[in-house]
């Protein structure tokens, strides 16, 4: 069975299906979720609408293909950011700072992917199960950031709900302690390292959200200086240094 899978037809499988993702992907980057089509990939590929559905059951099986490989290179591009932070014994506040550019430089570079798993929800579509992992290994990095932090009154709030959080989640624990090794027997460090890589999603996504929409379009500002400011607001906020 191994070598029928890794032979001939399984290889030319596995490039249709490569080449079906990308026709899809400059649909998406023509015309957003909307315009994606099977059909229309068909008729772009040469293919007959029976041949495609050999390689994709539906159109929610496509975008499910889609979206496992978008989440999956958002996180590696976060992931090499860290990497990259760590390895020059970068300070918090220094890792914070590279980590929200490497996810900015990403967004920016394929907004239609971006959109693909953060913009509005697509009509009926219901993302698989794994997607919640993939999601997490996005936002995985920023945890470490923040465990060591001292968070202010003002993201106090957050803190005390994503304690309670980890009490009755004890996946979330699990992923937190993936990434943050030290946080695994200390809960207080983990809320802390919860509540900060929240806060960071939810201050890129704003930032990030409206710059790929175009929505910053003759506003006069520079969005790296936006965002600069916001994330060295944010690490004031959890006394990061």
């Amino acid at each position: 069975m191994a070598e029928v899978q890794s032979g001939p037809r399984a290889r030319y499988r596995e490039q249709t299906r490569a080449e079906i993702k990308e026709t899809a992907l400059r649909q998406l980057a023509d015309g957003g979720v909307a315009a994606l089509a099977l059909t229309r990939i068909a008729k772009d590929m040469g293919l007959s609408g029976p041949a495609l559905y050999r390689y994709f059951a539906s159109r929610d099986d496509l975008l499910n293909a889609l979206i496992r490989d978008t989440y999956d290179d958002a996180a590696t591009a976060i992931g090499g950011a860290a990497a990259r932070s760590s390895a020059a014994a970068a300070s918090p506040r220094e890792r914070l700072r590279s980590l929200a550019a490497a996810y900015r430089d990403w967004a920016v570079g394929e907004p239609h992917r971006y959109l693909l798993i953060q913009g509005s929800p697509v009509p009926g579509y219901v993302a698989p199960a794994d997607t919640l992992d993939r999601a997490r290994a996005v936002l995985g990095p920023f945890l470490p950031v923040f465990a060591g932090g001292a968070p202010g009154a003002g993201v106090a709030p957050v803190v005390e709900q994503m304690t309670a959080w980890l009490g009755s989640d004890p996946a979330v624990g699990g992923w937190v302690a993936e990434y943050a090794a030290d946080t695994a027997a200390d809960t207080a460090a983990s809320a802390r390292a919860l509540a900060g890589a929240l806060l960071a999603w939810a201050q890129l996504h704003g930032s990030v959200g409206l710059e790929t929409a175009g929505q910053f379009a003759g506003m006069g500002h520079s969005v790296d200086t936006l965002l600069d400011a916001q994330i060295g607001m944010l690490a004031d906020a959890f006394g990061l240094e």
